[in-house]
């Protein structure tokens, strides 16, 4: 017989389901009893009162250190734990950037009790991930890192009483930390609110290091679990599917915000927006959303992956969330009349600063990338300036035919594009980069 334990899914305070769990597995064997439906994490269905047990089961797995982390195999024999999703029991399934968590049945401990937001946590997990030695016979699995994504190395650490979110990179050089920083001052010279990195060197490696975005009273939902509230029609586009989910849901300001994040990602030849890398803010209160969440995770850029002789503006590359090439996906952009280029004078300048003194990134490549980062910004003033927009943004260009005013749509001029928009070279599988693209 399988070994099982009680809990109640809580978000903060409020219960929203009561589970049974398999110890053995970590996976979910039932949903007992539905408490609150309105807090039931976003995405998941809830129809005639039961929850989809299988997507909240997704939900749940997907809080777990993905199998493709860098040193995970060798932590896991470290700590003497199986796989990671029985991590997620012994930090309660707490995370610094959402507010759900898991209580046993009958317990009487309160999320201002637990929660990391408030409390301090223990950094074992995140230096047995790193590598590093651990004190005492007694490895504290209450830790945050139990439940971060992505595939670079990465730990949470106590800082000046801030909780901060350090990250490695990659391969024979090490780039992802410095697009990392990259990538945020180019954003702080265009005025798009993201999340700020600072480059950190530990025995001559290079770390992305950025403050915690959520708060106490926030969460953060991935564009994923968005569009996971309504069904998307065949020839409804990926993209305006995700536009179509927010209205319903009533969050504002998010054309504008996806303009900004389009023309990041064709600057810096980001390969991984994929949709778990951008989403929303939700009030973990009131369950009302502020807007679009701050950009943030954009390392995986700047032809990271790539021999020196590869690295070229125009050089084909893979592109998410929306579609599979950075030109078209460009194309979506609604409203370029925020887009200063002026403030870009020289930042390929500034890129070669921030890589100098890499003991991975040789003068030749630093040349390569900076050269190539010139040569996005030529590329894009190009398009925004030399051609109309009827021809090279035709979704903008379908706007203001249809009468709408820049940059935005009324219902009606919405049905009327929705119908001839063009899906074709939509994203089919999004798939988040594993350390090897497989197509």
């Amino acid at each position: 017989m399988a070994e099982i334990r009680k809990y109640i899914l809580k978000h903060k305070n409020i219960s929203a389901a009561a589970l049974t769990l398999d110890c053995v597995t970590g996976g979910i064997l039932s949903v007992d009893q539905v408490c609150s439906e309105a807090h039931v994490p976003v995405g998941v269905p809830v129809k005639k009162g039961r929850i989809d047990r299988s997507a909240l089961n997704a939900w749940w797995s997907g809080r777990a250190i993905p199998a493709s982390r860098s040193g995970l195999k060798e932590a896991l024999l470290r700590m003497d734990i199986p796989q990671p999703q029985l991590l997620l029991e012994k930090c309660l399934g707490l995370s610094l950037s959402d507010q759900y968590w898991i209580c046993p049945e009958g317990s009487k401990l309160s999320w201002e009790e637990v929660n990391f937001f408030q409390n301090p946590f223990s950094e074992d997990v995140g230096n047995i991930l790193f590598g590093k030695s651990v004190d005492g016979n007694a490895v504290s699995l209450m830790s945050p890192d139990n439940t971060s994504d992505g595939w670079l190395k990465k730990r949470w650490i106590l800082a000046d009483g801030k909780r901060c979110l350090v990250k490695g990179g990659s391969g024979a050089v090490q780039q992802e930390p410095y697009n990392e920083v990259f990538a945020s001052r180019l954003m702080e010279r265009l005025n798009i609110p993201h999340v700020s990195y600072r480059l950190l060197v530990e025995e001559g490696y290079p770390y992305s290091v950025c403050d915690d975005f959520v708060t106490p009273d926030t969460e953060l939902i991935s564009a994923w679990y968005i569009m996971q509230t309504q069904q998307k029609l065949n020839h409804i586009s990926v993209y305006r599917h995700y536009l179509n989910c927010c209205e319903r849901l009533g969050i504002s300001g998010m054309q504008a915000a996806l303009d900004r994040m389009l023309v990041l990602d064709y600057l810096i030849v980001n390969e991984d927006r994929h949709q778990n890398n951008f989403g929303v803010i939700r009030n973990a209160d009131t369950l009302e959303y502020p807007g679009a969440a701050p950009i943030y995770d954009s390392g995986t850029s700047l032809w990271f992956d790539k021999p020196t002789a590869m690295i070229r503006a125009d050089a084909k590359t893979v592109c998410k969330p929306f579609k599979t090439s950075h030109e078209e996906q460009v194309g979506l952009v609604q409203d370029f009349d925020w887009l200063d280029f002026s403030a870009l004078k020289g930042i390929e300048e500034e890129l070669r600063e921030l890589v100098r003194g890499s003991l991975f990134i040789d003068t030749a490549r630093c040349d390569a990338l900076c050269r190539g980062v010139a040569g996005r910004v030529k590329m894009l003033k190009k398009q925004v300036d030399s051609h109309s927009r009827n021809a090279i943004f035709p979704a903008a260009a379908q706007a203001r035919a249809d009468g709408g005013a820049e940059g935005q749509e009324t219902g009606v001029q919405a049905t009327k594009r929705q119908k001839t928009e063009d899906t074709r070279n939509d994203v089919k599988q999004d798939t988040a980069y594993s350390g090897k693209w497989s197509g």
